[in-house]
């Protein structure tokens, strides 16, 4: 086990600012309306620092910053741009520590899967981009025997990105490395809820980018800033169990259970819904009841710790209102001592539907579960679509024919099969629905536009005029 120190304590790897401003052109600058948010730490409910609240003017400044800076950005060599890309990752995780503690401080969510997912997942997608940007190649296509068309990807120019709040680290990582990859810069809006973890990431590589490449603004209003469209995944995001995941007592039975478990943890990106095959219905209750009671909660900078904290007094009153059914284990506002008194904590929750399915498609928040029967494969495709609201969903079963002719039907971008809750950078996402794009070599792509350059090598006119 091991116990990080709160930010600002005696040993601990971070310490915050009172206050910060705008990130613009390489330094901080404060913001042209003197106007600061406060922001709250989940794990106490205590305020920690205080960040600007960014005016149209702002937004101006940095767009400004970021425009100046594109052309040299785009015009270095991809090689060496590659090299940034990796000299970032290479700093984030040699600070792999201080910004888990910066993570986990203001989201609340426990430091081991910050450790564990989060950092390694960020810094491999910096790295993957680096490696992207150096496979990319053009293309050319003989239009006759004296046309040739070049085709070429170019940057954008400045484009606008926002931070998701979930994982603030994580989010801005999967859209800046493809961003900055394609040879564009960057004008970043920082979570109003989790803004404090990219000024603790800003401070460990902003010596790494030119000045006005990279720029990031705090309190931005929602269309203050135009940016690369995406959505998160949320809402109520189904799994489907067959009954032969529990036909031995086996790894693959714990595998499972384990998969069920991880939906509480996630507290606010979990897949909430679970439908579980009738036949094992009752049975996988009473396990899945027992690995939810085994869930460590407590403070999410013990390593020990398996659920944090809701970012906010909101989400836990939002979380216990939504309740609806029988409650099997959990279900009220979960008690700690000390420092974490004031924090905003809530039970791993399982809700027990059996045939009851109405409440599936309500909304959730926090660790909360709902375990639903079906039937018949039909069925089970005809709930998980029905309850579907956001980009995943999840397959247990040990019949891979069956798992296969299941994901596929099922309407998510991805369909975690036996596994859960892993974002590679090379497997694919799509764009329209991710802070990424496509996970594959195409990842750049969603930065940057198409260049054809149609040159005739035949010095005779056509003849039409």
């Amino acid at each position: 086990m091991v116990l990080f120190a709160a930010p600002g304590q005696p040993g601990s790897t971070l310490t915050y600012e009172s206050r910060y401003g705008n990130w613009i052109d390489g330094g901080y600058v404060r913001s042209t309306r003197a106007a600061y948010f406060a922001d709250t730490s989940p794990v106490t409910g205590q305020v920690f620092t205080e960040l600007c609240r960014s005016t149209e003017a702002d937004v101006r400044l940095a767009v400004a910053a970021a425009t100046s800076a594109a052309p040299a950005w785009a015009g270095i060599a991809p090689g060496e741009r590659a090299g940034v890309l990796h000299r970032v990752a290479d700093r984030i995780e040699q600070n792999l520590q201080a910004l888990a503690v910066a993570e986990t401080w203001e989201t609340g969510r426990p430091i081991r899967e910050v450790l564990a997912a989060d950092l390694p997942i960020a810094i491999d997608q910096w790295r993957y981009c680096a490696g992207a940007l150096r496979a990319q190649q053009g293309g050319i296509s003989e239009i006759d025997s004296a046309t040739v068309a070049y085709h070429f990807r170019e940057p954008l120019g400045v484009v606008g990105l926002r931070a998701g709040s979930e994982f603030p680290l994580l989010t801005a990582g999967w859209q800046l490395a493809p961003a900055l990859a394609a040879g564009n810069t960057v004008v970043l809006a920082a979570s109003e809820r989790t803004p404090a973890s990219i000024h603790v990431l800003l401070g460990l590589i902003g010596d790494l980018l030119p000045p006005g490449v990279l720029n990031v603004l705090n309190g931005v209003a929602a269309d203050a800033l135009d940016t690369v469209p995406f959505a998160t995944a949320s809402g109520r995001c189904p799994a489907i169990f067959f009954s032969d995941v529990l036909r031995s007592d086996d790894d693959f039975q714990d595998k499972t259970l384990e998969g069920f478990a991880m939906f509480a943890l996630n507290q606010e990106t979990g897949l909430s819904a679970a439908l579980v095959e009738k036949s094992a219905y009752d049975e996988f209750l009473e396990l899945a009841t027992i690995r939810t009671k085994a869930i460590q909660q407590g403070d999410p900078l013990d390593t020990e710790t398996m659920i944090g904290a809701l970012p906010s007094a909101d989400h836990v009153s939002r979380a216990l209102a939504a309740i609806e059914g029988k409650v099997v284990v959990g279900g009220e506002r979960a008690e700690l001592d000390g420092a974490l008194a004031g924090g905003f904590y809530l039970q791993p929750t399982v809700i027990a539907a059996g045939r009851d399915v109405r409440h599936l498609k309500a909304g959730t928040v926090g660790p909360v579960v709902t375990v639903a029967a079906f039937d018949q494969p039909d069925d089970a495709v005809r709930l998980a679509n029905s309850c579907f609201s956001g980009s995943g969903a999840a397959v247990w079963t040990r019949d891979v024919d069956r798992a296969y002719r299941t994901g596929r039907r099922i309407a998510a971008e991805r369909v975690w099969t036996n596994c859960y809750h892993r974002y590679p950078a090379h497997a694919a996402l799509s764009g329209r629905h991710s802070y990424g794009g496509d996970g594959r070599a195409q990842v750049l792509e969603r930065y940057q536009r198409s260049k054809d350059l149609l040159v005739s090598y035949d010095p005779r006119p056509v003849g039409i005029f």
